[in-house]
């Protein structure tokens, strides 16, 4: 099976994208090949673009980048029950070497779930590697519960805008940072709290709380030790390891998490979405050439695009 896809067979920067036409393997009987409608853009692909995941991912050329999914199921393996040609899916697929910025892409079957009918392909492909990340980072990890406080951090991005939903809807207290232009859609989400993090730092204002989720790393990841509650806080990052030594003397728990996709996960996404409890938040969307992925990857990395980057592909 052939594809057309946007592809690397080098690392460096953006130059190194290319627009060809790559041979996919063939399908395992517990896979399905999904004609893509849309993808998303996540801070992975373009870390993974520049080699620094290299170590971590030892794969030949060309990569397919993209990690993201939503289609339609155009053929499936020959021990795959649960799924037909036709059916509406999305899915985080597993990272392998054959990404999703492609007109089709192969997903393990337990890594589906049915789109919602109530929403777009669009909205869809924005879900689930930011929206699987935020509900991990929260309840698998994070250990949220009713009642709680939980400050997210940088809360306009992909991660940030599900992490305010999901957390909104489980009961909690919601504080998170953004630049003002952002406020209001962040409290329009479920946010109580927003703090412009350009002129506030949350060490003094914020205290006693519950749960961290950082999605920055560095001073900002060091400065929310000090509002953790002592000996029961829990700090998640999902950019770097957090310092051992500090968690120690605050006796909390810190550490960063790398995502499982999980189709039973974002299946309970699906029911959110369905329900209209959560949403996805399109920032901007591109075409899937070579210009489109080099543009969607300037934007991302600006670090300023509110909610998630979405690729169309006709």
């Amino acid at each position: 099976m052939q594809t057309r896809a946007v592809i690397i067979n080098q690392y460096g920067g953006k130059e190194v994208l290319e627009e060809c036409t790559v041979t996919l393997p063939e399908l395992a009987d517990n896979q399905v090949l999904v004609r893509e409608k849309a993808t998303s853009i996540n801070p992975i692909d373009w870390k993974l673009r520049e080699g620094y995941l290299k170590q971590m991912f030892d794969w030949e050329f060309p990569i397919i980048l993209g990690w993201d999914v939503a289609g339609i199921i155009e053929a499936v393996g020959s021990n795959v029950t649960n799924w037909k040609v036709g059916d509406e899916v999305f899915a985080r697929p597993d990272t392998t070497r054959f990404g999703t910025y492609a007109e089709f892409t192969i997903v393990d079957d337990h890594l589906l779930a049915l789109k919602p009918n109530s929403i777009s392909f669009e909205e869809a492909a924005a879900v689930p590697l930011a929206g699987l990340t935020a509900y991990q980072a929260l309840f698998d990890y994070g250990e949220l519960e009713k009642n709680q406080k939980v400050l997210i951090h940088a809360g306009a991005g992909g991660v940030g805008t599900f992490a305010i939903q999901l957390a909104k809807n489980a009961g909690a207290y919601v504080y998170t940072t953004a630049s003002p232009k952002n406020h209001g859609l962040l409290r329009t989400l479920g946010a109580d709290e927003v703090i412009d993090y350009r002129t506030t730092n949350v060490k003094d204002v914020l205290s006693d709380i519950d749960l961290v989720i950082d999605t920055i790393g560095g001073k900002t990841q060091m400065d929310s030790f000090e509002i953790l509650k002592e000996n029961k806080g829990r700090l998640i990052s999902i950019v770097n390891e957090p310092d051992q030594d500090k968690a120690k003397e605050k006796n909390v728990v810190a550490k960063s998490i790398w995502l499982n996709p999980d189709g039973k996960q974002l299946g309970n996404l699906a029911n959110l979405l369905e329900e209209k409890k959560i949403k996805s938040v399109i920032g901007k969307t591109f075409p899937l050439t070579k210009q489109g992925i080099y543009d969607a990857h300037t934007f991302s990395e600006t670090h300023h695009a509110t909610g998630k980057i979405v690729i169309i592909i006709d």
